[in-house]
């Protein structure tokens, strides 16, 4: 593996945007449960608690979780192009642009969240994605 692959950039990109996207959820979370009076020496939440906080609260908490689910998809194949010798060119301008689509996403669904253009940003993000499972297994199998 190439230390120095170039796809590695946006792959660490990506898992800031995720950092990025936790200190926001919980920088809006707490003080919503405050206001909510929701307890926090309770071990457990149930979704009634949840369902206490606003909408625009949730949608962070959301989106967060999002960048934990489809993400890991980039990750795998980012990396083994980047094992493969094969993390630059094309498949670097593919990952950036994946990675410019999961932080529009981000931004939309925890500001606006208008779904069915936010359900449009993330299935133009899988475009990239795809193709570059597809470069990945073209080198493999």
């Amino acid at each position: 593996m190439d230390a120095n692959s170039p796809i590695l950039a946006p792959v660490v990109a990506l898992v800031l945007w995720s950092i990025v996207m936790w200190l926001w959820m919980y920088a809006t979370r707490i003080p919503a449960m405050r206001k909510a009076n929701i307890d926090f020496d309770r071990d457990v939440y149930t979704t009634d608690d949840l369902k206490k906080l606003p909408l625009r609260t949730q949608w962070k908490a959301d989106n967060y979780n999002h960048l934990m689910e489809q993400p890991t998809i980039f990750y795998a194949v980012a990396l083994s192009l980047a094992i493969l010798g094969a993390g630059d060119g094309l498949n670097l301008t593919l990952a950036w642009a994946y990675v410019a689509l999961r932080v529009v996403h981000s931004i939309f669904q925890a500001t606006v969240n208008f779904v069915p253009l936010r359900f449009a940003i993330f299935a133009l993000g899988n475009i990239p994605l795809i193709w570059l499972a597809v470069n990945a297994a073209g080198m493999v199998f």
